[in-house]
């Protein structure tokens, strides 16, 4: 009989830290009877990012997902991650939400429900634990583990006794950003088993390049289950190797009884499958020992590149990485994991990209200063709450209770696109995507985002152009490296360039273009179009309003001919899945808006002009 049990994650956080989440269902059924046949305690395929990645990218309905799974596993626990009264979207749900999301789950194929809050607020667990054991399924509660002046052991094991009077079936030491050393978890392990009688189940990612030997003393210690992860999605910012763990175990008292020549099959599949996926990998899912200085997550790191990369500023992030911590510090030392991970992070993005911290504040921060997200572990920056929300009253209750019932109002909005109460509750998780997608799958008119190949990027000349390559000028050769860039069609536009290492902007005027239509007109000159009418405004004076990050309006507040007081909010923005409100420079009055709710924006566009 196994001594140590496995949880296998290459069907959600494996690639969800190395590709974006990005896995098509179509990728994952044809190994599902090999995985099915191997012997994990669990097979963690749903939850966390993949039904938002499901939703708003892959344009699959994530329940459709969940089913052709449960068929495709027959002999196996299916595993989600559920973020409390958070649920799977970015605020806290009503209880009746709360208690019909997990009843369709477990309905639909769930047997396990990982529930973790990131703030450790387990009163953000209790209905979640609650509707899991009256499904009759089994609850894992988390301890979202993170370092910090106001977390400790103590700390620790008193939340794992909480979860276990809760009725909680197991314990998770939830390690997200790889933070756990082997010998701290040699002390919390030994601590947690002391304290509790449920079995106690190991997840460190191996962002810092220690989560080998961190399972190595916990199963020494006393941890009787481990999350891994196969290694054609594995190390890095995902988690330690499946296969490498099995041969450690191998032999010893603590030997998984799997075996390896089957999980080598799994490895082959999976190795072909995710070279489909090269355009999500990213420079930043390795490993990177800053993780124990800055604190970013794995699944976190890419979103932050992407982000910066989009804005033409990627040669920031070292700001970024530096200013989290400080960030985190402001909000009272909350767990970096979803959704603060986000919220700390985008909001660490502004203050770097505005040029000055906290003057731009995202909603996500001021619902959080106002203890919409629970009670903060630490102390919170008082001057930066007054800055942010001003004397408004802060929640000290559990945040739910102040929520009325949602699944009443929820349906009546969704009926004329929602067929089922799942498709109920995916709008409740994403209203507009939600609705987007619903409407375009009765239709049958979705469409995923492509799937580039290789060879096309390789051949194609209309498409594609190296980011990066050497020049050779005058007998000396530089090392150029596109980071980002300005927008297409601009007469001029900047270009972000890292030459040698050191970051430049360069300003390039175009005189002339190429026209490429499939190889056919290669070599056509035509007069470099002008800029278009229709396109926004550059920023010319103080009045212009713009973002300082690339998004998706949520909403525009004013319409021309409105009188605004500086500071007023005009435009909300969603950024990095976070709301942004963007403010008025100036008091004065509206002349021009130029979006629309819906509308994409990038930097140094005019997105509304006041005089």
């Amino acid at each position: 009989m196994a001594k140590t049990l496995i949880s296998e994650l290459v069907l959600r956080d494996g690639h969800q830290s190395m590709i974006a989440t990005r896995m098509r269902t179509d990728d994952m059924l044809p190994i599902c009877h090999k995985l099915d046949s191997i012997g994990f305690w669990s097979l963690e395929a749903w939850g966390g990012a993949t039904f938002d990645s499901c939703v708003r990218f892959l344009k699959e309905d994530p329940w459709e997902r969940l089913k052709k799974l449960r068929k495709a596993l027959p002999n196996s626990r299916i595993q989600m991650l559920l973020r409390g009264q958070n649920l799977l979207g970015y605020r806290h749900y009503s209880d009746d939400v709360v208690r019909a999301f997990v009843g369709k789950s477990a309905d639909n194929g769930v047997d396990v429900f990982r529930i973790f809050d990131a703030m450790n607020d387990l009163r953000n667990l209790r209905v979640s634990v609650e509707a899991v054991k009256k499904s009759g399924k089994h609850a894992e509660g988390c301890i979202s583990y993170t370092t910090s002046p106001v977390h400790g052991i103590p700390r620790f094991v008193e939340l794992a006794r909480e979860l276990e009077a809760m009725g909680c079936d197991t314990i998770c030491i939830k390690d997200m950003a790889g933070l756990l050393t082997p010998y701290a978890t040699t002390e919390l392990v030994t601590a947690l088993r002391a304290a509790v009688s449920v079995p106690i189940h190991l997840h460190s990612h191996s962002t810092s390049g220690l989560s080998s030997m961190c399972f190595l003393k916990g199963v020494e210690a006393g941890a009787t289950m481990l999350d891994t992860c196969n290694s054609s999605f594995g190390e890095g910012a995902s988690h330690s190797s499946t296969e490498s763990i099995v041969a450690a175990l191998q032999g010893t008292e603590y030997d998984t009884g799997l075996d390896l020549a089957k999980l080598q099959e799994v490895t082959a599949y999976f190795y072909e499958v995710r070279q489909k996926y090269w355009q999500y990998e990213s420079a930043f899912t390795g490993v990177d020992t800053r993780v124990l200085v800055n604190h970013v997550p794995g699944g976190m790191i890419s979103n932050l590149s992407n982000q910066l990369k989009e804005s033409g500023a990627l040669n920031r992030m070292n700001e970024v990485l530096a200013e989290i911590p400080r960030v985190r510090e402001d909000l009272g030392y909350p767990p970096l994991v979803t959704p603060t991970s986000q919220i700390v992070g985008t909001q660490a993005v502004l203050n770097v990209l505005t040029g000055a911290r906290y003057k731009s504040v995202t909603n996500e921060v001021k619902n959080y200063l106002l203890g919409h997200y629970g009670k903060a572990p630490g102390k919170v920056n008082e001057q930066v709450r007054k800055l942010a929300v001003g004397d408004a009253e802060v929640v000290t209750c559990r945040p739910a209770d102040l929520l009325e019932d949602e699944m009443n109002k929820l349906k009546i909005e969704s009926e004329t696109f929602a067929q089922n109460e799942e498709d109920v509750l995916t709008y409740a998780m994403f209203p507009e995507l939600a609705k987007t997608f619903l409407q375009e799958r009765n239709a049958n008119t979705l469409s995923p985002e492509p799937l580039l190949s290789k060879e096309a990027a390789a051949t194609s000349s209309e498409r594609y152009a190296p980011n990066e390559f050497k020049v050779t000028l005058h007998g000396e050769t530089f090392h150029i490296k596109l980071t980002g860039s300005g927008h297409h069609g601009e007469a001029q536009r900047p270009f972000y360039v890292s030459v040698d290492g050191i970051s430049e902007e360069v300003m390039v005027e175009t005189l002339n273009e190429i026209e490429v239509s499939g190889g056919k007109n290669n070599g056509k000159k035509k007069p470099a179009a002008p800029v278009s009418g229709a396109e926004r405004p550059r920023p010319s004076h103080q009045g212009c309003v713009a973002t300082a990050m690339p998004g998706t309006i949520v909403d525009v507040k004013v319409k021309v001919g409105d009188k605004v007081e500086a500071g007023d909010g005009v435009l909300v923005i969603e950024a990095m899945k976070m709301e942004n409100e963007i403010q008025a420079p100036l008091s004065g009055v509206v002349v021009s808006v130029h979006v629309k709710k819906g509308d994409s924006v990038a930097p140094d566009e005019t997105l509304v002009e006041i005089q």
